[in-house]
C-alpha cells in the first residue's frame, strides 16, 4: 500500500522541491508452508473424491467380505461328498478369509490408478506445482492408500472371519481368534493388501500410464506364478517361495506348507520388494518431473 506525502503549502505540484514518500506494508502471507500432513490432507480429499476410487473400494470390501463367506456355504453342502483326504486337511481359516484373492485385484488396479489417473489428466502439474520436492507427493498417495485399505480390509476380514466360522459349525469344523495362525491371518491379510497398495502405487509412479501399470502388477503377481507352475517340479520348488505373491501370502496361511519360506519370513521379502520398487519411483520421479 502506498501513501503519497502532499507538497508544501504554496508550493506549485510540479515544483523541484517536491517530494513523493512511498511507503510500502508487507502483505500478510497467504499461503502457508507446505508440510507433510498437509500434503496427505490433500490427498485424502483427492483420493475419497473420486466416484471410482469408492466404487473400487466397494468391490474390495465386498468381495473380502463376502466370499469366505459364501466359499463356506458351498463347502459344507458337499461336505458329506468330500474324501476323507478333503476332509482331514480342510483349513478353516484359509476358507474365512479366501476373499482376499479377489480384493487383492481391486487393491491393485486402484493402486496404479492412484498416480497413472493424474498422468493421464495432466493433474500431476497442480500436484508438483503446490509441492515442488514431488517426493511428499509420492509418500502422501501412497501412505493414504495404504492406510484406507488396511482398515478397510481388516474390518471386511473380520467380517468375513466370524461369519465363515459361523457357517463352518454345520460340521464343527470352525475355529476362532483364540488360535494364534487365526489372528494373524487375519492381520496378515489387512498388511499384505497395504503393502500391495504401495507396491501397485509405486508401480505406477514408475511407469506412468494406466495400462502399462495394470499389465505389469497382473505379470509380477499372477502370470509369474502360472509361468512357474510348468517348470519341472524341482525348479518350481526353487522359485516359488520368492516370487512376490507367494511370499507376501505367506502370512494368510493357516499352516505351514512345504516348500515355503515362513509366514514373517515371506512377508517380509515382500515388504522388500516394495522398498526396492518405492525407491526406483521415487528416484524416478526426482529425475523426470524436475
Amino acid at each position: 500500500m502506498s501513501a503519497i506525502k502532499a507538497p508544501p503549502s504554496g508550493a506549485a505540484d510540479n515544483s523541484p522541491s517536491a517530494t513523493i514518500e512511498t511507503t510500502v506494508r508487507p502483505v500478510p502471507g497467504t499461503r502457508g508452508h507446505v508440510t507433510q500432513l498437509r500434503v496427505i490432507r490433500s490427498e485424502w480429499t483427492k483420493l475419497w473424491s473420486l466416484r471410482s476410487t469408492r466404487w473400487t473400494l466397494l468391490v474390495a470390501v465386498l468381495g473380502m467380505a463376502g466370499l469366505g463367506p459364501l466359499i463356506a456355504s458351498i463347502q459344507m453342502n458337499r461336505w458329506n461328498q468330500m474324501g476323507p483326504g478333503d476332509r482331514l486337511h480342510f483349513n478353516p481359516i484359509n476358507t474365512g478369509l479366501g476373499g482376499y484373492h479377489f480384493a487383492q485385484l481391486a487393491i491393485g488396479v486402484l493402486g496404479v490408478l492412484v498416480l497413472t489417473g493424474e498422468y493421464s489428466t495432466g493433474q500431476i502439474r497442480s500436484s508438483f506445482m503446490a509441492v515442488p520436492k514431488r517426493l511428499p507427493v509420492l509418500w502422501a498417495k501412497a501412505g493414504t492408500f495404504a492406510a484406507v485399505t488396511f482398515v478397510l480390509m481388516l474390518i471386511s476380514g473380520l467380517v468375513a472371519f466370524l461369519a465363515s466360522q459361523g457357517i463352518l459349525t454345520q460340521h464343527h469344523v470352525q475355529t476362532t481368534l483364540g488360535h494364534a495362525p487365526a489372528l494373524r491371518a487375519l492381520i496378515g491379510s489387512a498388511l499384505y493388501l497395504a503393502v500391495l497398495a504401495v507396491f501397485c502405487t509405486s508401480l505406477g509412479a514408475i511407469v506412468r500410464n494406466t495400462a502399462g501399470g495394470i499389465a505389469l502388477f497382473a505379470g509380477l503377481l499372477f502370470v509369474l506364478p502360472g509361468l512357474a507352475a510348468i517348470l519341472p517340479t524341482s525348479t518350481q520348488n526353487a522359485i516359488n517361495p520368492y516370487l512376490p505373491s507367494n511370499a507376501g501370502t505367506t502370512i494368510l496361511a493357516g499352516t505351514h506348507e512345504a516348500h515355503t519360506l515362513s509366514a514373517w519370513g515371506g512377508f517380509g521379502l515382500f515388504c522388500g520388494y516394495t522398498a526396492i520398487v518405492l525407491i526406483v519411483a521415487a528416484v524416478l520421479m526426482r529425475r523426470r518431473d524436475a
